[in-house]
């Protein structure tokens, strides 16, 4: 199920704001992501108030737990009807395998994806973090590792797409966060790239945040960046 691309990080405080700005936007052309902040603040209502807006709900949590916790979790996020969830690669292959398998036979199945390396986190950062390497060396072991755990894909920068894509294959689905238009900025982001750079090295879903959430014409901004998405498609075809 690919569908849109793009995915929108509704990175705000509470249920009133991310329905103001939801109702702003056209569900045909995108998902929505919906993260600690905001899940925390809000609960499951706000997930099915999306869904009932037409939205696919990426349940971006990143489950990190003994694997019952995990699993458990898991199960409850795809009896919210939710399209994607995420786990956390350093748990380990157990973890992961477990809440695979928590997923089997659930209604509408989501997909499961894992994190690999926070964007946020530069080379610098790996060692006191007890990570030895290049970010895209630890990458590259963690997104091998969920994928034999039989995860359906990972969450990573679009820095490491293309080195994915070699090692893993043209089917496993890359989410690919810190995506930004040439003339924004960074923000908390340490590893960003343009839309149309990432869909280039073979991300599958761009995960968005400012450049729309922030914008004055939320539906504009996304138009934008399909277009530098299709424009991208057009020279790889």
């Amino acid at each position: 199920m690919i569908g849109s691309p793009i995915i929108i990080a509704l990175d705000f405080p509470g249920a009133a704001a991310a329905i103001e700005f939801t109702r702003r936007l056209d569900a045909s052309l995108c998902r929505v992501k919906v993260g600690k902040e905001l899940f925390t603040a809000t609960g499951p209502g706000l997930v099915e108030a999306l869904q009932r807006q037409g939205f696919d709900v990426f349940l971006d949590l990143k489950f990190h737990d003994i694997p019952n916790t995990v699993a458990g979790a898991c199960r409850a996020a795809a009896g919210l009807g939710v399209w994607m969830v995420n786990v956390h690669a350093l748990g380990g292959r157990a973890m992961m395998r477990t809440a695979r398998d928590a997923l089997e036979g659930a209604v509408r199945r989501p997909l499961l994806t894992a994190v690999t390396v926070l964007t946020s986190l530069s080379a610098a950062d790996l060692p006191e973090i007890g990570l030895s390497g290049t970010p895209e060396e630890n990458v590259l072991r963690l997104a091998a590792l969920a994928r034999d755990a039989g995860l359906d894909g990972v969450v990573c920068s679009a820095h490491e797409a293309k080195a994915l894509r070699s090692t893993l294959g043209e089917r496993f689905p890359l989410v690919t966060p810190g995506i930004r238009m040439p003339d924004d900025a960074a923000g908390d982001q340490s590893r960003i790239v343009t839309p149309r750079d990432a869909i280039a090295a073979g991300a599958t879903y761009l995960v968005v945040g400012r450049p729309v959430t922030r914008a004055a014409e939320p539906n504009a901004a996304l138009a934008r960046i399909l277009a530098d998405i299709a424009q991208a498609r057009a020279r790889g075809a």
